[in-house]
């Protein structure tokens, strides 16, 4: 069954959306190409929520994201985060930062 939403209520919450602006996103996809033609990712999926852009990446894709770069409201401004899992590997003021973490290869821990 269809949930039925109200338009003034629509737009009455869309201040608090956040997205992911033309840059950010050519830098998001900049990154998930070059891992793409080297055979390590194959997926990628957007999130848009309250408060909270992510973007997903996934190795398989049927299975869970190997890393998700957030874009979180934070009053006026926005913080950037990378998580691997459940656990944040990295925070920035701009996307740039995060997106370093890709610069240098990266290794898959097991923690047992």
């Amino acid at each position: 069954m269809a949930d039925l939403v109200r338009l003034s209520d629509h737009r009455r919450n869309k201040g608090k959306r956040v997205t992911f602006d033309r840059r950010e996103l050519r830098q998001l996809l900049d990154v998930y190409s070059r891992r793409v033609a080297s055979g390590e990712w194959k997926d990628y999926a957007i999130d848009m929520r309250s408060g909270l852009a992510a973007f997903s990446i996934f190795r398989h894709t049927f299975d869970l994201p190997v890393f998700v770069v957030a874009k979180r409201a934070n009053g006026r401004q926005c913080d950037y985060l990378l998580f691997s899992g459940r656990e944040q590997i990295k925070r920035g003021q701009t996307m740039g930062e995060v997106l370093s973490m890709f610069d240098r290869p990266l290794r898959l821990i097991s923690h047992r």
